[in-house]
């Protein structure tokens, strides 16, 4: 059984992280964060106390999950993506509930793209790089833009295999 590795420059305070998975200099996990066996967790990445990351995950650098916020399985999130878990920031203000965002199994976040709060990618889907997106988004569905659409008319993207 292979244990999880954690760079000794990350700063890691979760005990609820996964055989396998890989850890980065300067990521930061904390206490309550959960992470699955298997995943990449690159540098320059902050895991918040709520989230929860399934296995086989892979978050590249530039990465922040808030709380609120949940990867299943096989999810790839692309460099610098941006998730949002509050509609109405304020600063010192939180708000009696975060905002839930759900990324089902399968589905890849491209670079830059931003996920507004409350929002569900369908499982396999693909949010292309620089995209905002500010709806869900259909199992097997493409989008890409600001804001985000639909372009693959109806194609489903395979889970592991894109036929786009």
């Amino acid at each position: 059984m292979k244990k999880h590795q954690i760079h000794p420059l990350a700063q890691v305070e979760s005990n609820e992280i996964g055989n396998g998975t890989i850890i980065w200099q300067f990521a930061v996990v904390c206490k309550g964060a959960k992470i699955g066996e298997d995943c990449n967790i690159n540098s320059h990445t902050f895991v918040e106390d709520g989230v929860v990351i399934g296995n086989r995950c892979t978050l590249k650098c530039g990465v922040y999950l808030w709380d609120g916020i949940e990867l299943e399985d096989d999810v790839f999130v692309g460099p610098n993506a941006t998730f949002v878990n509050d509609k109405y920031p304020k600063s010192r203000q939180k708000p009696p509930v975060f905002l839930k965002t759900k990324i089902r199994k399968g589905a890849s976040i491209g670079a830059n793209a931003t996920i507004l709060g409350g929002i569900e990618i369908g499982e396999g889907a693909m949010v292309g790089a620089g995209a905002v997106v500010v709806e869900d988004v259909a199992p097997g569905a493409v989008v890409y833009g600001n804001p985000a659409r639909p372009k693959n008319q109806g194609i489903k993207v395979g889970l592991f295999s894109p036929s786009f």
